[in-house]
């Protein structure tokens, strides 16, 4: 299973430095109220981009930090997107995340050892983790994300993306058309002129991006000539020509194995190899002279690539910062050049393209539309099935899709109903007041959509507010099943959610030295039991809380 293995957190509100190791399946995380249990979930959020408070770095200390381990078993579908952001590919499927956080000057983001930007650890973010918060709940009753989750359940990403292409298509359109005719009379007849020299200036450049390394080159050889000759003629002297030359050594030593050779057999070999060598200096002798001949320190020549550097130089702080950046704008003034001389002609040309493009459109939103339209039942009945397994023994839970006119994301207006119980009709699910029925709303629309998306972590943080205690325990099992394809993290302040867990931590609030700390501690099994009790009777623990407590999880099927 691929999952987070480790986080390491130091110097966050009261955590000084703990580092809990995580394991597959449902892990647990319970503690006191103000315990910092949500700090974990702070330092996670850091890691995968979110806003940094710098009034939480621990009081005393000039930096907080956060590092997390992920193993993959699979991770090319995340290689793609270390390739995108320029980032080394992971070798051993290991990926980790790094981020420092300073009173005073810049953050530190790295990914594997190579420093990103905030935006490129969103993007990673987006692949490793989905976090659920007490208000997280809100996202599911945005009609847009209630689109994106249909989509995903439905595979719909192909259709979608070539709707989405067209009606990209569509806009470009309209920006151009739009122009067109905001334009007129006088403003046109400066604009072209305005346009026209920018492409006489462009064009009169004639601007390469290969030329410009091969002048760049040049003109550091030209530049330099004096001293190449100077070093030139040194190795020359050195290697053939001058006094002492390696050259004339060399010959003086072959004859001297010419004659060896005779006394002394194996000398014929060694007379071989320094023959080679000899060759070798009169042909690195040869090369530089023939390479020092072909510098002309010709002023005119030199005066002419300092020209042209500055032409280079000219227009890429004009146009570029690139000569690539400089070429493209000079495809996009002669496109916007030739359609404000031809107006009137681009225009009736537009039109007819956008049609063309507008009647491709809707035809990819009707198949997107049939689509949805055809998924929409089973996702409605499977949220259903899952909804029941939370305690909505007779709810039914709906998915509506209207059709209407073209949109960013299809022709398709998407909304969520719910029914809670029997009689009371199907209602828009943003029309639902208990927060405690959105969160299990929440939940197994997860259930659901996590058996189709690939993000390896889900975390839960309090889900389970304002549920009660028979309800908590169809969370909880919910959990343990979703858990089967994912690694869940979950804090929880009921017992009926926290017996189900594959691993379940503690977070503990301690004072030493006059300073508040907060530690994170892995139980074993009678460590359990007690938390369990903790949770179901307080801080006072009795024989009848433990035996409680016992019984619960081995009902579970956790062992004690």
């Amino acid at each position: 299973m691929d999952m987070l293995t480790s986080l390491r957190v130091k110097n966050l509100a009261l955590v000084e430095d703990i580092a809990v190791e995580f394991g597959p399946g449902l892990n647990m995380i319970t503690g006191e109220t103000g315990a910092g249990k949500s700090i974990l979930i702070g330092a996670l959020g850091l890691l995968l981009g979110e806003r940094a408070d710098k009034s939480l770095i621990r009081s005393g200390a000039e930096s907080c930090s956060a590092e997390a381990v992920f193993e993959f078993k699979d991770p090319e579908p995340l290689q793609g997107v270390l390739e995108e952001l320029g980032l080394e590919p992971m070798d051993d499927g290991r990926l980790i995340l790094r981020r420092v956080v300073r009173t005073g000057g810049a953050a530190q983001v790295v990914v594997n050892d190579s420093p990103v930007t905030l935006q490129a650890l969103k993007r990673i973010g987006e692949r490793l983790v989905d976090m659920h918060g007490p208000y997280d709940h809100q996202s599911l009753l945005s009609t847009d994300a209630q689109r994106d989750m249909l989509d995903a359940f439905g595979h719909l990403h192909g259709p979608r993306a070539v709707y989405e292409q067209g009606y990209d298509q569509l806009r470009a359109i309209d920006q151009r058309v739009a122009g067109l005719r905001a334009a007129g009379g006088e403003e046109v007849a400066e604009q072209i002129d305005i346009l026209a020299y920018r492409v006489k200036e462009l064009e009169e450049a004639d601007l390469s991006e290969t030329e410009e390394e091969e002048i760049a080159g040049e003109h550091a050889v030209f530049g330099n000539a004096q001293r190449i000759v100077e070093l030139a003629n040194t190795v020359s002297n050195g290697l053939t020509e001058g006094e002492g030359a390696v050259s004339d050594t060399l010959a003086g030593v072959l004859r001297a194995l010419d004659e060896l050779g005779k006394l002394l057999p194996e000398a014929a070999d060694w007379r071989d190899e320094l023959e080679e060598a000899s060759t070798r200096v009169r042909d690195v002798s040869a090369a530089l002279a023939t390479r020092v001949e072909q510098i002309d320190a010709d002023p005119a020549r030199l005066e002419w690539l300092d020209q042209r550097l500055t032409t280079y130089q000219k227009m890429k702080r004009k146009y570029g910062p690139t000569v690539r950046d400089a070429l493209d704008q000079l495809e996009r003034t002669r496109e916007r050049l030739t359609d404000l001389q031809s107006r009137d002609e681009r225009l009736a040309d537009l039109e007819r393209e956008r049609s063309v493009v507008l009647k491709e459109l809707v035809k990819a939103g009707r198949a997107l539309h049939s689509a949805r339209t055809a998924i929409a039942g089973k996702l409605g009945d499977a949220i259903t099935e899952e909804l029941r397994a939370l305690g909505f023994a007779q709810g039914r839970f709906g998915v509506d899709v209207t059709e209407g006119e073209p949109g960013p994301a299809g022709l398709d207006a998407i909304e969520f109903a719910f029914e809670p119980n029997v009689g009371e009709g199907m209602r828009p699910l943003r029309q639902i007041a208990s927060s405690g029925e959105i969160s299990r709303v929440m939940l197994a629309t997860k259930a659901v959509l996590a058996r189709h998306d690939r993000i390896p972590v889900l975390v839960f943080d309090e889900i389970d507010a304002n549920i009660g205690g028979e309800t908590g325990g169809s969370v909880g099992r919910k959990l343990a099943d979703v858990a089967e394809h994912h690694q869940i993290l979950c804090i929880t302040h009921l017992p009926q959610v926290a017996m189900y867990g594959r691993a379940h931590y503690a977070v503990r609030k301690t004072v030493k030295e006059q300073r508040t700390r907060t530690d994170v501690v892995l139980l074993d099994e009678e460590q359990r039991v007690e938390e369990i009790a903790r949770m179901l009777g307080g801080r006072t623990l009795t024989e009848l809380t433990l035996t409680h407590a016992r019984e619960m999880l081995k009902n579970a099927r956790i062992p004690v």
